[in-house]
């Protein structure tokens, strides 16, 4: 997703694009996640890249194909307790402030909304500018809206003005974007990236009737409290009337296989929020792998080093809802074009105590 709005955001300042990839369009982790377009403020930079890539997505979604399945359901954030209740008004201080709407509910307007939940929460913050999408098709759309020629290989080396792929073959180029989620790591292995592997569930259709992307508040401390597994509550309903289940994370794990003491604890958390969870069959389980930095901000813009080398990798959970945000400040970077973005340090150079221009 984030390599397909790069080649678009290019392409539409005049660049002649190729793409290169070995795999589907819109595999890896881009059909992995859960394609949650959601507004984060778990920093100032994380906010305003978040808030600034929903106003991208709410400009393209007339534009979307139907099978992209673009919905604007909402985020509800969920609060059990009152503490959790407490951290509500500063989140909708830091999203009015971005320009982002926000509601904050009680424990019955919460119930109203959504029923299903359990008795007894404290209330929430609904978010009605989050959406959903179907990311391999939007990735696509992108695709063939930007002219790109796609080159079926995959890059084995990143040479002087040219990469050099796995057939042998080599390709110039002025500007080489490496958008390759945590497969970046195997051509710039300097980058400071660790993969972070997710489940997620699929029920079958039918028998639980959920409106909003659900949420729960204590989520980012769940996600980036250590480096311990981890599990947090968030559902996504479908449209075919089936719940995708989330959430988990595990670092350094790269094998594919679920791991099924790490899913029933994430079924354990859906079920103490959700309990109607319990009833419900599951259709599939699959696991996918984020790609995170330190900080978990993305890595976006020169490499630093390298001549005409740029990077726009390391989003962590936040490819997807992220990656018009990303192509902007690619462009920005590339061709001098303004954004506000640009105001945030987003490049490989934070870690090491260095600004790059």
């Amino acid at each position: 997703m984030v390599g397909a709005a790069c080649a678009d955001a290019l392409a539409r300042h005049g660049a002649a694009v190729s793409v290169v990839e070995p795999g589907p369009l819109g595999g890896g982790a881009t059909a992995a996640g859960m394609g949650h377009l959601v507004v984060m403020d778990d920093s100032p930079a994380q906010l305003a890249l978040t808030a600034r890539s929903l106003e991208l997505w709410d400009a393209l979604a007339p534009t979307l194909p139907a099978a992209a399945d673009y919905r604007g359901c909402g985020t509800l954030w969920v609060a059990s307790d009152d503490e959790e209740l407490a951290a509500v008004q500063p989140k909708q201080a830091a999203y009015r402030a971005a320009g982002r709407t926000s509601e904050v509910l009680d424990a019955a307007e919460l119930s109203a909304l959504e029923p299903s939940l359990r008795p007894g929460l404290a209330g929430g913050l609904r978010v009605p500018g989050d959406a959903v999408v179907y990311a391999p098709v939007a990735a696509a759309f992108l695709l063939e809206r930007s002219g790109a020629a796609v080159i079926r290989d995959s890059v084995v080396e990143l040479e002087d003005g040219e990469v050099r792929l796995g057939s042998g073959a080599r390709v110039a180029a002025d500007v080489v974007v490496v958008a390759g989620g945590i497969g970046s790591l195997s051509l710039l292995p300097e980058l400071p990236l660790r993969q972070r592997k997710g489940h997620l569930l699929i029920t079958e259709r039918g028998g639980l009737d959920v409106t909003h992307q659900l949420v729960e508040l204590g989520y980012l401390k769940s996600a980036h409290a250590s480096d311990a597994d981890s599990v947090a509550f968030n559902v996504q309903p479908r449209p075919t009337g089936q719940l995708l289940i989330g959430s988990s994370r595990q670092f350094d794990r790269p094998d594919a296989a679920p791991e099924w003491f790490l899913l029933r604890r994430m079924l354990d958390r859906a079920r103490a929020y959700l309990p109607g969870v319990a009833a419900l069959s599951a259709l599939r389980v699959w696991t996918g792998q984020r790609c995170a930095t330190p900080d978990h901000l993305p890595l976006i813009g020169w490499h630093g080093e390298r001549a005409g080398v740029f990077v726009a990798t390391g989003h962590e959970g936040l490819g997807i809802t992220t990656a018009l945000g990303t192509a902007e400040v690619l462009a920005a970077q590339v061709f001098g074009t303004p954004s506000a973005l640009t105001a945030f340090d987003f490049g490989v150079g934070r870690f090491h105590g260095v600004a790059h221009a």
